[in-house]
């Protein structure tokens, strides 16, 4: 009876595990809005186009607020399939003197009809194309120390590229 009993209880677990059943939960907690003005772009070639953050940039949220210093710019790279990637590296100093190195990669994929639209300088929103970047941050400020033990991600809020071109994200700590 005890080897039937056994028996039953470990087909009960292994059956639940051969379900799919999820064993971990990803939740968000919003950090901070990120805002970059944008230098007009250099393209490299066409495979690489730099965009550096212009002045007056800024981060606000509950437990930061800051500006964006140089250096701090935005290497998009065309891929195979057309989708771009970004390479970001930004200087926040925080409103109280900290400064924040933050750093992410991130995946833009969209249409043809909305890269031409632009192209043209119309801005866009994260209805538009699928902006998504993965950022993490590197302090020595104790205040902040926390920043350096997570890992964040963000979306795209709105674009526009040409005259007065900016980028604007919202960032969220994963938990």
């Amino acid at each position: 009876m005890t080897r039937i009993l056994s028996a039953a209880l470990c087909l009960m677990a292994l059956s639940s595990t051969l379900a799919g059943a999820q064993t971990t939960k990803i939740t968000t907690e919003y950090l901070m809005t990120l805002y970059a003005p944008l230098d007009p772009p250099q393209k490299i070639d066409k495979s690489l186009t730099i965009y550096n953050v212009r002045p007056g940039g800024w981060v606000k949220g509950p437990k930061i607020r800051g500006a964006l210093i140089a250096p701090a710019a935005d290497w998009i790279r065309v891929m195979p399939g057309g989708s771009l990637r970004q390479d970001v590296r930004v200087t926040i100093k925080t409103d109280d003197g900290a400064l924040i190195y933050l750093a992410y990669n991130g995946i833009i994929s969209r249409s043809k009809g909305v890269a031409k639209r632009d192209a043209s300088g119309e801005a866009l929103t994260s209805a538009d194309e699928y902006f998504v970047m993965a950022p993490t941050m590197e302090t020595s400020s104790k205040a902040y120390s926390w920043l350096n033990n997570v890992q964040c991600v963000g979306k795209m809020v709105e674009v526009k590229t040409g005259n007065k071109s900016f980028v604007k994200y919202d960032i969220f700590i994963v938990r």
